[in-house]
Parts: structure tokens; C-alpha cells; sequence
């Protein structure tokens, strides 16, 4: 576990845009679990590329003109109880630090993995954020 002084920044830089932090589960639930809603979560982390890739494409998508109707984050290895929730969610695929899932009722609609966001620009990665949000979001 990460000390949550020392990974505040990394939260702040979410949380200031906007995005709403999730400590718990309880929280993770009532979200996620919205009836119609969309939910764009953010597993957050203290890597490079979530630095340098996943957190600034997610900022750049919070200004598309179509959004979710929540955009949430949990931090991996900081907030365990709301991470470990937040990932019973995205069924069929493997925990990945970072991530960013757009769930649509509690389902996962669409997804980027560690794999889809290392060496891909902020702008590449909004890109598709908000092509995600006009498909499932409209």
C-alpha cells in the first residue's frame, strides 16, 4: 500500500478536473450501480504512464461536449477496498494499473488497459475516451 500523502498529487490531479474519488466500496457500488447511468472510472496508479498518459487523456476528455454521467476514480494500492470493487465490474478482463472502463448499467462498454494507454499520447487516449462517450453517453 502507497501512503496517500505521498500519492495525493496523483488524486488531486484527477479530482481537481473534476472526477469524483471513491474511497469504499459502498461508494463504488452506489455509483456503478445506476440504473441507466454511465460511469466512466478511472483506476488510477503511481506509474509512468498513468502520469504521462492516462491521467492528462482523461482531463482532455472531460471536455468533449457528450460525458457520462459520472466520472469516478479509485487509486490501486491506496484505496484496495474501492479498487478491488471497482474491478469486480470490469468481468472478463484482468486487473490492469492504470485502467479506464466506461461502464454503462454496471457493464462494462468500453475499456483501456495498461497495454492501450503505455506509449500512446494523452490526445490519442482522449480521442477514444471520447469517441467511447458518443457511442454509449448520447
Amino acid at each position: 500500500m502507497y501512503d496517500p500523502m505521498m500519492v495525493a498529487p496523483m488524486r488531486d490531479e484527477l479530482t481537481h478536473a473534476g472526477v469524483r474519488s471513491l474511497g469504499t466500496a459502498d461508494e463504488v457500488q452506489n455509483v456503478l450501480n445506476e440504473a441507466g447511468k454511465t460511469s466512466l472510472v478511472v483506476v488510477n496508479s503511481v506509474c509512468g504512464c498513468a502520469a504521462a498518459n492516462a491521467r492528462p487523456g482523461v482531463r482532455l476528455s472531460m471536455q468533449h461536449a457528450t460525458q457520462p454521467d459520472n466520472v469516478v476514480t479509485v487509486f490501486a494500492g491506496v484505496d484496495r477496498e474501492a479498487t478491488d470493487c471497482a474491478r469486480r465490474f470490469f468481468k472478463g478482463y484482468m486487473p490492469s494499473s492504470p485502467s479506464i472502463a466506461l461502464l454503462k448499467g454496471g457493464e462494462v462498454a468500453f475499456i483501456l488497459q495498461r497495454h492501450d494507454i503505455e506509449g500512446r499520447s494523452p490526445e490519442d487516449i482522449a480521442t477514444k475516451i471520447s469517441a467511447a462517450y458518443d457511442e454509449h453517453c448520447a
